[in-house]
């Protein structure tokens, strides 16, 4: 990196993804519109502490149980995800058996390449949505998001969206599919519009949704599906905005009282 980050730094794990982000912008994996949208997680990051929250680590199990029982799982794609979780992106779908694909808004072909050469040398051994590969579309969906693999997507059953926008979510459920969503905005429609939404940052939910998925490989196939049949997504959502409730008004009650520590 060219900015040396000191690891006593109080917000060195902050501060050392957002230069993964500024690198891999420069190197034409992530666009601008890319480094706003991380700011705006990284708002909704601090309302629930910077950690996987109980409601969010429920939610990656489900996912985890939903991508084994797939037939055909696909874990999309985009520049900022390529940017900070290739590898666990990797590993994901070598635990899970699924395939990768590369999806963007802001498409190019030197911005598809790009990102499945990070993808490559993370480990992947195809990555799908490159090129003319990206021949099929989504129907009723007009941004560049439609243009997807007829090998991947679009036969897909399951699809983990992480940092996606809730049009493709929509049509890809009108569509049949399961999709997994990773946003840390509880209110967004990409997170209300999902099958199952982690709303954690998609540097800890990708791995956490691999270790469940390690954990749960054993398993009988009728309780995995238990596991998703029970999984509620609206009320984890709700859990969620209840836990960021309850953690402003704890954190409210501390500074009170510090304020009345300095009266006089």
């Amino acid at each position: 990196m060219k900015h040396k980050i000191p690891k006593s730094h109080p917000r060195y794990e902050s501060l050392i993804t957002r230069e993964m982000l500024v690198e891999a912008f420069e190197k034409g994996v992530v666009v601008p519109q890319g480094l706003i949208a991380h700011g705006r997680g990284e708002c909704f990051d601090y309302l629930i502490g910077e950690r996987t929250i109980p409601p969010a680590d429920e939610a990656a199990k489900a996912a985890a149980a939903a991508l084994l029982l797939a037939e055909h799982p696909i874990i999309s794609v985009n520049g900022n995800t390529a940017a900070l979780a290739a590898r666990d992106v990797v590993r994901l779908a070598e635990v899970v058996g699924a395939g990768i694909e590369v999806n963007l808004f802001y498409r190019s072909r030197e911005r598809e390449e790009a990102i499945a050469r990070v993808l490559r040398e993370s480990g992947a051994a195809e990555v799908l949505g490159v090129g003319e590969d990206a021949s099929a579309t989504i129907p009723e969906l007009h941004s560049e998001r439609r243009r997807v693999s007829p090998r991947g997507i679009l036969v897909a059953d399951v699809v983990l969206v992480p940092l996606e926008d809730g049009d493709r979510v929509e049509a890809l459920e009108r569509m049949g599919k399961r999709t997994i969503v990773i946003d840390l905005n509880p209110l967004s429609r990409s997170a209300r519009m999902g099958s199952i939404t982690v709303v954690d940052n998609v540097i800890r939910a990708i791995p956490n949704i691999a270790r469940h998925a390690e954990a749960l490989k054993g398993l009988p196939k009728e309780e995995l599906e238990r596991i998703v049949e029970e999984y509620d997504n609206n009320r984890v959502l709700g859990d969620v905005l209840r836990y960021i409730c309850g953690r402003l008004r704890e954190l409210s009650r501390i500074d009170l009282k510090r304020m009345e520590e300095y009266e006089v």
